[in-house]
């Protein structure tokens, strides 16, 4: 089993659950190296002091928050370490509220929750009290140096939470200024009618990051000196009439909606 990335307690009332917590995602991104052009070396960052005028070891590096130009508080790892808020070791729930609620622009990074061994029985018993009641417990936890919202929701036979960013991260939607935009009823049913035609259940598993595997294979037919085929540019959209559009879009989903559907 993969180490917890934090270990502490959900508050829930007088009952305290221990538990751990685990990273719920594992990206799946190429990652590159730099290398020079000229001899084929992969480039190395390296932090540099202007004043020494040498390269800093990272055991020389603290972290400082700047104050003013060029003028720095020094921040160890006993302060963060001992600021003076519960979330730090303890996830206490605040309220309980319908997942609903919590639009999606606030939803940041999911972690699987685990009961240690002592907490088995108070977790399964919150686990069920979510399950019939059909709410989310919402609460506040310190991971990584920073407090952010939670919401520790049901997940498949287990406890998912999900970090929230607080309310001054999010940035405000500028008007769309739609309210002189007229919709035919024509467009708008044609509209309907599309969306019912590609409507179905949601399958992750049908997807797949078509980019990803595509760059694969295009790096594997460098590695093997094949020829590489380019892909033939897509041509430019034609701006045509919305209605026409609509009834072209509905029709090539009647010919041709795949039993399965994989996209990027």
């Amino acid at each position: 089993m993969a180490r917890p990335i934090w270990r502490g307690a959900i508050s829930f009332g007088m009952v305290s659950i221990p538990v751990g917590i685990y990273t719920a995602v594992s990206e799946k991104d190429l990652h590159f190296h730099q290398i020079h052009d000229k001899c084929g070396s992969r480039i190395k960052l390296q932090k540099f002091c202007p004043v020494c005028d040498r390269t800093v070891m990272p055991e020389e590096l603290q972290r400082g928050y700047e104050v003013s130009k060029g003028a720095y508080v020094i921040v160890t790892e006993e302060d963060f370490e001992n600021v003076p808020v519960p979330s730090k070791h303890t996830i206490t729930v605040d309220r309980f509220v319908e997942a609903e609620e919590v639009g999606p622009v606030y939803f940041d990074s999911s972690y699987f929750l685990q009961p240690e061994e002592t907490g088995r029985k108070p977790f399964a018993l919150l686990m069920a009290a979510l399950k019939k009641k059909k709410v989310c417990a919402l609460a506040k936890i310190a991971l990584r140096n920073k407090e952010s919202l939670c919401l520790l929701m049901l997940s498949g036979e287990g406890l998912l939470m999900e970090t929230l960013f607080f309310p001054d991260e999010i940035r405000e939607q500028e008007a769309l200024n739609l309210d002189n935009v007229k919709v035919e009823e024509r467009e708008l049913n044609m509209a309907l009618s599309l969306i019912d035609m590609l409507a179905g259940p949601f399958e992750p598993e049908e997807y797949q990051d078509e980019y990803r595997v595509a760059l694969m294979e295009r790096i594997e037919a460098k590695l093997q000196g094949k020829q590489i085929t380019e892909q033939p540019s897509t041509p430019e959209p034609r701006v045509i009439d919305l209605f026409d559009a609509l009834k072209a879009s509905l029709e090539a989903a009647k010919t041709s909606k795949p039993s399965k559907r994989k996209s990027g």
